[in-house]
């Protein structure tokens, strides 16, 4: 059995757990803010995807969020409700697709300043050399979790 590298820095506890405090509380920031224009930063980030591109199948959407799709279809559920996105049929009898409605874009219209205000309060608070590490940070790990995964082998698979 190797022995532990010494130059490397020690790695202690959980890193979802200290990822999920984080993001608690980042959370709580944002929805306080955009709650004055009715909506939560998860409704508020899913009406922006959508405002950037055509309607996109319900599986193209989850992926582009990073959320399985029982998730995303539960947060569908209050915007489909509001009228704020609607789903269609996609480009096969077999396939649906999600796009923003008229609602939909004045809503997020709306709420855009106040995401702004509270996005403008982190970077303060951060400060913007802090906000712009700590971006490239969380690209860059998302994206090296991508290679990781995309290159490991199944489970389960014959080894």
């Amino acid at each position: 059995m190797s022995q532990p590298d010494a130059s490397l820095p020690a790695i202690r506890g959980c890193t979802c757990f200290r990822l999920r405090r984080l993001t608690r509380r980042v959370t709580q920031h944002y929805d306080t803010h955009l709650a004055r224009a009715g909506l939560r930063v998860t409704q508020f980030s899913l009406l922006g995807m959508l405002l950037r591109a055509e309607p996109l199948t319900l599986s193209e959407l989850a992926a582009r969020m990073e959320m399985d799709r029982t998730t995303l279809t539960r947060n569908l559920g209050p915007l489909q409700n509001a009228g704020w996105v609607e789903v269609v049929p996609g480009k096969d009898a077999r396939s649906r697709a999600v796009q923003l409605t008229d609602a939909g874009r004045m809503a997020w219209d709306n709420a855009k300043p106040h995401w702004r205000q509270a996005q403008d309060r982190l970077n303060t608070a951060l400060g913007p050399e802090a906000m712009a590490e700590l971006h490239g940070l969380l690209d860059g790990t998302l994206a090296r979790f991508h290679l990781a995964l995309d290159q490991a082998p199944a489970a389960g698979a014959a080894g």
